[in-house]
């Protein structure tokens, strides 16, 4: 079967109403925005050379930050502003999603318009300006009447370069919460579904060409004083606009909204709540792609109604953690410890997926390394891989600590493309997850922690303080705690690694929960 004969276009283009929906709204909302801020300052400072000079200094640096950097940054930057809110007027808002993406989108925006915008208005012939004086103009009719009309083609090139930045750049806001065309890449890329990928990549590419042309039209009419045009450009953005906001504006916001982090794994959970969900007659959605900290936070903020966490990764992350308790008591506790939030810990789903270093088995064994006490003896010759988070996590703290663990080389890589590189000697070793079915596949080895530098790590479902009473919403989930072991849920994984339509994370989770009830 061929990519383009692949019956996962089907699924992609159903998605596409709402992925493609929420892409241009919240493009839309950043470029208002931007224009908003940066029109009125580039008439100010038109004539001020220093202040325009700090002003365009700015936008500059914008401009040299990473595009997801930037929408990170914004994340906790609001969660301090929402608290504060909180604290002094008692009101809150959401940091998560939108609101996020959107200002950091703005600020993205803000260089072609404001230097365009400059360029237009101190490109004017100085004689017309004059001649604007000489009939009586004040200076505020001069602008509107002869600067603006005369600058507007220059600045309208600065909006459309404005424009297609902005949609470029919002499909990397999926990893802060907010549902856009590039939740087809991300996912895409951590359930290696190709065919997700290239229509994220062709989606954003032509709705930034069809904006882009549009907005050339009207500066085309503009510089040519041709109305038609220019109406026809303006018509036509309206029309596309409205085609891809009409259809999400129908649909009924409430429901459960079921949260997944960036690997595989979490994909197919999210897919198998959600069914559980629909099955009991409640609406749900997935907001998927979230970082650790990031799904945390909306879940106690209520912007996500349920999501599965691992003990561990909340007993270091959250709870600040460094001592290792038996498993038991290191659940109870941190159940005790998520009540004081409000947040439920509905149960366990019966499996552990922990990190673990990995190896090639033949390599392990050549060099005799069976524990990670083995090898730190060999640790400065080798190099390792890690998920983007790993590095900068308290479990490698703990490792480097208990095992005095100094590798030649340090690389970051999606987890799935962390297996491949170590089974092809890429790298020698990998932080890999023991819950993975392509520790079997490559046919990898997870050394032992003798020292149990790593705490336990038992797949948990939370429930979000909103839903603590929600008896509705602990029935429909109830039939998937304890019922997953480590092997189902490794076939799973390998399931969801594979390049085929059943195994996309919805196929996987309707195998699994066929697993689970027999």
């Amino acid at each position: 079967m061929s990519l383009f004969t692949d019956p996962r276009w089907g699924e992609a283009l159903a998605h596409l109403p709402d992925y493609l929906g929420n892409h241009v709204r919240v493009s839309l909302a950043a470029l208002a925005l931007g224009l908003a801020v940066s029109l009125p300052l580039a008439i100010l400072t038109r004539n001020r050379p220093a202040q325009r000079g700090i002003l365009l200094a700015f936008a500059s640096i914008v401009q040299t930050v990473p595009g997801l950097a930037l929408l990170a940054l914004f994340y906790p930057l609001l969660l301090a502003a929402t608290s504060i809110t909180l604290a002094w007027f008692g009101v809150s808002f959401s940091a998560f999603g939108f609101l996020p993406a959107m200002l950091a989108l703005a600020l993205y925006s803000m260089l072609p318009v404001l230097r365009n915008g400059i360029t237009g208005l101190n490109g004017i012939d100085p004689a017309l300006i004059e001649a604007a004086k000489g009939v009586g103009m004040t200076a505020r009719q001069s602008l509107l009447m002869v600067e603006l009309p005369l600058a507007l083609p220059v600045m309208m090139a600065g909006i459309r370069t404005a424009a297609v930045w902005v949609i470029g750049t919002a499909t990397l806001s999926t990893p802060i919460g907010q549902t856009s065309l590039g939740n087809y890449i991300f996912a895409g890329l951590q359930t290696q579904n190709w065919v997700f990928v290239l229509f994220g990549c062709l989606a954003s590419a032509l709705l930034a060409l069809a904006v882009d042309q549009l907005l050339g039209l009207i500066e085309g009419g503009l510089r040519q004083r041709n109305r038609a045009r220019a109406g026809l450009g303006a018509v036509g953005i309206a029309a596309l606009v409205a085609a891809t906001l009409v259809p999400t504006m129908g649909r009924s916001s409430s429901g459960y909204v079921v949260g997944a982090k960036t690997f595989a794994e979490q994909y197919v959970l999210s897919a198998l709540m959600r069914d559980r969900l629909e099955a009991a007659g409640l609406s749900a959605t997935a907001r998927s792609g979230l970082g650790s900290s990031v799904i945390f936070e909306a879940l106690k903020a209520g912007d996500i109604d349920l999501y599965v966490d691992y003990s561990g990764t909340l007993w270091a992350n959250q709870l600040h953690r460094t001592d290792i308790r038996p498993r038991a008591e290191l659940v109870a506790e941190l159940k005790t410890a998520l009540a004081k939030d409000n947040i439920t810990l509905l149960g366990e789903l019966g499996f552990e997926n922990a990190y673990a270093l990995v190896m090639p088995r033949r390599r392990a064994e050549a060099l005799g390394i069976r524990t990670i006490a083995d090898l730190s003896a060999h640790a400065s010759t080798l190099s390792i891989a890690g998920d983007y988070e790993f590095f900068s996590r308290p479990e490698w703290a703990a490792l480097q600590k208990a095992y005095g663990l100094q590798f030649r080389t340090q690389r970051q890589m999606q987890p799935d493309f962390m297996y491949a590189a170590v089974a092809s000697g890429e790298v020698d070793v990998i932080a890999g997850y023991t819950s993975d079915g392509l520790i079997a596949k490559y046919d990898l080895v997870t050394l032992d922690d003798p020292r149990h530098a790593i705490p336990p790590y038992d797949a948990i479902l939370l429930l979000a303080p909103k839903r603590a009473g929600d008896e509705r919403l602990k029935t429909a989930l109830q039939p998937l705690l304890g019922k997953i072991d480590i092997a189902t849920m490794r076939e799973a994984n390998l399931r969801a690694s594979g390049n085929d339509a059943n195994s996309s994370p919805d196929a996987v989770a309707k195998w699994l929960w066929e697993k689970i009830k027999q």
